[in-house]
C-alpha cells in the first residue's frame, strides 16, 4: 500500500507519514528544493524533489494507491495574496489532475475549516455550513475556499477523493510553528500579559492525523469532514496551560480596536517602507468572531478519536521543550 504525501515536512503531514508508517503503508513524500526536512529525518520515506507545479509530478506519482494532499501556503499577511492562490488554487488543480493521470485510487484532500466559516451568531457549525466566499475573511480562508471547489469539481469529473477540514491541530512537530502553536510558545515565554476574547475549535494533531486515515478508509466520495474536537475560548485555553505548567495565566482582555489599529498600522503604512509587520490584520479581523465547529459527523461515521486537549497541549509543550524552542518548563 503505498501513499504518495504531499506536505509530509508540515505539522500535520509529519504527523500523518509517522501514522502511514506505523500502520504499514509505504510512503513517497513530496518536498520542494530547499525545502527542510527535519520533521522526516530518520523515517524510511522516499523523498520526491519536486513542487505542485511541475509538469511532470504524475509521473512521481505513479504506482501510488493512494494520495493525501496535505500541503498548503499558510500566511495572514496581505502582500502574499497571489503565492495563496497559486499554491493554494492552482496547486490543488494541479496535484489532483496528476493523480488523475497517475491513477491513484482515491485522494484524501486537506481543507481547513477555514473554506467552511463561521457562523453570524458565533455557534458552532458543521460540514452542511458554508459562509459565502466574499464573507470569508482574508485571502487565506479565500484561497482554501476556492482550493476545496477544486476537488469538488474533480470529483464531479469521476475522481475519488474525501474532503477532510482540520481545525486547530496541537502537538508535536509544529515546526514553524502554526499560529496556535505559537500561543502556545508565547504563553510559555511569558510574552502574552493580556489576550483577545475569541474562541477555537482544537484538536490534537495525531487525531488529525487518524483522521486522514480513517477518512480514506471509510469517508464517503466527495463528502467533507471536520476534524474537529472541543471549542474553547483563548482565555479557556490559556487557563489549561496554566494548570499544567504553573505559570499564571493573562487575566486581561484587550479591546479589539487595540490589535486592529497596530495591524492596520503595519500592513498599511510601515510595510510598504520596508518594515516587516508584526500583526496581520486578517488575523486580528478573524479573531473578531469565535471560531466553532461541530465534529460530530467525522466521529460517528470515520470513529474519528477525541483525545483531551489537555493531552495535546502537554504533548505540544514537551515537543516545544526538547526541541529547544522553550527552556525546560
Amino acid at each position: 500500500m503505498q501513499a504518495f504525501v504531499t506536505g509530509g515536512t508540515g505539522f500535520i503531514g509529519a504527523n500523518l507519514v509517522r501514522l502511514l508508517l506505523q500502520e504499514g503503508y509505504a510512503v513517497k513524500a513530496l518536498a520542494r528544493s530547499g525545502s527542510h526536512l527535519d520533521n522526516l529525518q530518520g523515517l524510511d520515506v522516499e523523498i520526491v524533489k519536486s513542487d505542485l507545479n511541475d509538469p511532470d509530478l504524475w509521473q512521481h506519482i505513479s504506482g501510488c494507491r493512494f494520495l493525501f494532499h496535505v500541503a498548503a501556503h499558510y500566511s495572514l499577511w496581505q502582500t502574499d495574496r497571489e503565492a495563496l492562490y497559486q499554491n493554494n488554487v492552482i496547486g490543488t488543480r494541479n496535484i489532483l489532475t496528476a493523480a488523475q493521470k497517475a491513477g491513484v485510487e482515491r485522494t484524501v484532500y486537506t481543507s481547513s475549516v477555514a473554506a467552511i466559516g463561521v457562523s453570524s451568531d458565533g455557534k458552532p457549525v458543521d460540514e452542511t455550513h458554508q459562509s459565502p466566499v466574499e464573507k470569508l475573511v482574508g485571502h487565506y480562508k479565500k484561497s482554501k475556499y476556492l482550493a476545496e471547489q477544486e476537488a469538488v469539481q474533480a470529483v464531479q469529473a469521476g475522481q475519488d477523493i474525501v474532503i477532510v477540514n482540520p481545525s486547530s491541530p496541537i502537538g508535536a512537530w509544529d515546526i514553524k510553528p502554526t499560529p496556535t502553536g505559537d500561543i502556545i510558545l508565547r504563553f510559555l515565554r511569558r510574552q502574552m500579559p493580556a489576550y483577545i476574547d475569541t474562541g477555537l475549535n482544537f484538536i490534537h494533531v495525531q487525531d488529525v492525523a487518524w483522521g486522514h486515515l480513517l477518512a480514506l478508509q471509510k469517508g464517503k466520495t466527495g463528502d467533507r469532514y471536520i476534524l474537529g474536537n472541543q471549542n474553547l475560548t483563548l482565555k479557556q485555553l490559556l487557563d489549561q496551560l496554566a494548570a499544567l505548567t504553573g505559570q499564571p495565566a493573562p487575566q486581561r482582555a484587550i479591546p479589539a480596536w487595540i490589535p486592529l489599529t497596530v495591524a492596520w498600522i503595519d500592513e498599511q503604512l510601515l510595510a510598504p517602507l520596508g518594515k516587516t509587520p508584526s500583526v496581520p490584520l486578517d488575523g486580528v479581523r478573524m479573531a473578531q468572531q469565535p471560531m466553532y465547529y461541530n465534529a460530530t459527523k467525522a466521529v460517528q461515521e470515520l470513529g474519528l478519536p477525541q483525545t483531551a486537549i489537555s493531552t495535546a497541549l502537554r504533548d505540544s509543550i514537551e515537543w516545544f521543550v526538547k526541541y529547544g524552542y522553550v527552556k525546560k518548563i
